[in-house]
């Protein structure tokens, strides 16, 4: 599902620790026993994070992703979190449409990242 969606596939190692760490911050929609759509959030007690939206191109336009949102928005609620931020890859400008009509608004920030994976054996 993510390669049809056009995102890099994430490994089963980080998918099955993000289910053991939070599994209600994971939403997967099916449609005939088939995934067509996936997120992945997370929280730190300060504010929650969208890591993921894909949606399968099939199924795109459906209000698919407006209904997985609707859910994960209604998740964090429930755990009294007071902001959401996200990430739209630069590329995306059907995903920063998406994300701008509802109601999430682009920032000056600057992201930083470091690999902790380099160097190890």
């Amino acid at each position: 599902m993510w390669t049809a969606a056009g995102r890099d596939v994430l490994p089963r190692a980080e998918l099955e620790a993000k289910l053991t760490r939070d599994p209600e911050l994971f939403l997967v929609t099916e449609l005939g026993g088939e995934a067509v759509a996936m997120t992945m959030k997370t929280f730190d007690g300060r504010r929650g994070w969208i890591l993921r939206l894909a949606v399968h191109p099939a199924c795109r336009r459906k209000g698919v992703a407006a209904r997985l949102v609707d859910e994960l928005e209604s998740r964090f609620r429930q755990l009294d979190c007071p902001r959401v931020n996200l990430l739209v890859m630069p590329d995306n400008a059907a995903g920063l449409q998406f994300w701008q009509s509802r109601g999430y608004l682009p920032l000056p920030d600057v992201l930083c990242s470091k690999s902790m994976l380099a160097g190890r054996s």
